[in-house]
């Protein structure tokens, strides 16, 4: 016993080595992710001042060029008219359409030093985006890391082998958790800060021109109105893949049909929806669990499949419900799938959530002859697990 009890605080004080590093690192982190994101913002200001300037330099050469043509006009006019005009008259002539074309050199080379520097930014933003979100995935998978390694070694060393598949779930529910918050806020970063940014730079543009363009200022508002518009719609929809309050208010199948519906107008796949049996609530936890996994096969499809529709079907009887998820993808080698599990996660996670509610889960697909999800959940008796671990 003394033997072990040493071998177990010597563990505890190792991973204490390894947390202490690791959140050191994950602050570090932070901190690069924070600076990257404070140069970004900057760079897009001076990005946004600096088209303003080239449009500018560009209407004055328009303007310019326009008086140069006049000015060559009154030149060739006074050059052949020797009677009409004196010496001094030509030389004016020709001084003015010789400063007029030094001012649109000079313009030009304005223009083009303007082009390269706002190259060079757009350059600068998507080398800083980049590093940002690797900092941010970063953050997420040391985060959990540090929830993982920071558990009671003791419990988990007494409770092993009784509770081995049990703490694998939840390491995957944790999983699964922090995916959702990293895409959660990389869709608010990506959408909805970015919009607010180039909405908050756009407002103190039109402050500026107020006095100057008041129609270019009502050009501006409009559209202004319309990114405010598709901002909302943005977040509307994330606070719908969060959590849709059509599911508590009025069940599966309704939330389900507006779900499919925004999944074909937002991603152009077809989704046909097909209930069989009876119509009636669920358990709200089983209403929970088969909206998340048919979320996650209408996921897959989007993202792997190729795939040009898709068809769900939902059997309600009195002891089970059972779905299909069927689509005329590319399919997939199920056998390397699974052997390879990581690179595999989602699907993983479908069947361990099917499996906590004593659930039968299966997949048949091949290469070129796209995929089916069978689900099938006994309505009694059907939770293996905690609700609230889930």
């Amino acid at each position: 016993m003394p033997a072990k009890i040493l071998d177990i605080k010597a563990l505890e004080s190792i991973v204490k080595q390894m947390t202490d590093s690791i959140d050191k690192s994950r602050s570090q982190i932070f901190e690069i992710a924070e600076n990257a994101r404070k140069e970004y913002y900057r760079i897009q200001s001076e990005l946004i001042e600096t088209r303003e300037q080239a449009l500018e330099i560009i209407q004055k050469v328009d303007l310019l060029e326009k008086e140069e043509k006049i000015s060559r006009q009154r030149l060739m006019e006074v050059s052949r008219d020797f009677t009409r005009y004196s010496e001094e008259d030509i030389h004016k002539a020709y001084d003015l359409a010789k400063n007029i074309q030094i001012q649109i050199s000079v313009l030009r080379e304005k223009e083009i030093f303007l082009r390269q520097r706002r190259d060079d930014l757009e350059r600068s933003l998507k080398r800083l985006e980049g590093i940002v979100q690797r900092a941010e995935v970063l953050m997420a998978q040391v985060g959990m890391m540090l929830k993982f390694i920071g558990r009671n070694l003791q419990d988990v060393t007494s409770h092993l082998d009784k509770f081995q598949k049990r703490q694998q779930l939840g390491w995957w529910v944790i999983q699964a958790q922090e995916e959702e918050r990293r895409r959660v806020a990389r869709e608010i970063h990506d959408g909805t800060a970015q919009a607010l940014t180039n909405i908050f730079l756009r407002l103190e543009f039109c402050e500026k021109m107020w006095d100057q363009d008041l129609h270019r200022v009502r050009r501006e508002l409009v559209e202004l109105k319309d990114m405010v518009r598709g901002n909302l719609q943005d977040l509307r929809r994330i606070i719908f893949d969060l959590r849709p309050q059509a599911l508590d208010d009025l069940g599966l199948i309704p939330t389900l049909k507006r779900y499919t519906a925004d999944f074909k107008e937002q991603y152009q796949i077809p989704v046909h929806l097909v209930t069989l049996g009876q119509d009636k609530r669920l358990q709200p936890y089983l209403e929970v669990a088969l909206f998340r996994l048919i979320q996650e096969a209408l996921s897959n499809i989007r993202k792997h499949a190729e795939a040009t529709e898709a068809i769900i079907k939902i059997e309600q009887t009195p002891s089970t419900v059972t779905t299909l998820i069927k689509d005329n993808g590319q399919g997939f080698d199920l056998e390397s799938v699974q052997t390879n599990n990581r690179d595999h996660y989602g699907l993983i996670h479908m069947r361990e959530r099917a499996e906590i509610l004593n659930g039968e889960f299966h997949i048949n697909t091949t290469p070129g002859k796209g995929t089916e999800i069978f689900i099938k959940i006994p309505l009694k008796n059907s939770l293996n697990f905690d609700v609230k671990k889930i």
